[in-house]
C-alpha cells in the first residue's frame, strides 16, 4: 500500500517562503514520478509541479514559474516543493501525489491528505 504524508504548510505572510515534504512508502520511490497539486476554498484541484522517477524532468504550472521549484530525495523517499515570494492566491490545501509510471502522464495514481498553505496579506 502506497502511503503519502505531506507536511510543512502553516500561516505565513506575503512574501515568505516555505518548504513542503511528502514522505513516500509502499513502492520503489525513485522509480515514479511524483506532483504536488492544490486546492484553494471554492475551487476545483489545479496541478502545480511534477517530477519524473529520478528527478531527471520537471514541469510546473505557469502561476508558480519562477517561484516554485519541485525536487526530490530518492534515498529518504521524501518530495519536496520549495515555495519563495509567497501570494494570498497560493493559500489552498496541497497535495502529495504519485503516478503510475516514471513520467507524470495521465492522472496520478496515490494522493496524500493534504497540508494547509495560507498566505495573509
Amino acid at each position: 500500500q502506497v502511503l503519502l504524508v505531506e507536511s510543512g504548510g502553516r500561516l505565513v505572510q506575503a512574501g515568505a517562503s516555505l518548504r513542503l515534504s511528502c514522505a513516500a512508502s509502499g513502492r520503489t520511490f525513485s522509480n515514479y514520478a511524483m506532483g504536488w497539486f492544490r486546492q484553494a476554498p471554492g475551487k476545483e484541484r489545479e496541478f502545480v509541479a511534477a517530477i519524473s522517477g529520478f528527478g531527471r524532468t520537471v514541469t510546473d504550472a505557469d502561476s508558480v514559474k519562477g517561484r516554485f521549484t519541485i525536487s526530490r530525495d530518492d534515498a529518504k523517499k521524501v518530495l519536496y516543493l520549495q515555495m519563495n515570494s509567497l501570494k494570498p492566491d497560493d493559500t489552498a490545501v496541497y497535495y502529495c501525489a504519485g503516478y503510475s509510471g516514471i513520467y507524470y502522464t495521465g492522472n496520478p495514481l496515490y494522493w496524500g491528505q493534504g497540508t494547509q498553505v495560507t498566505v495573509s496579506s
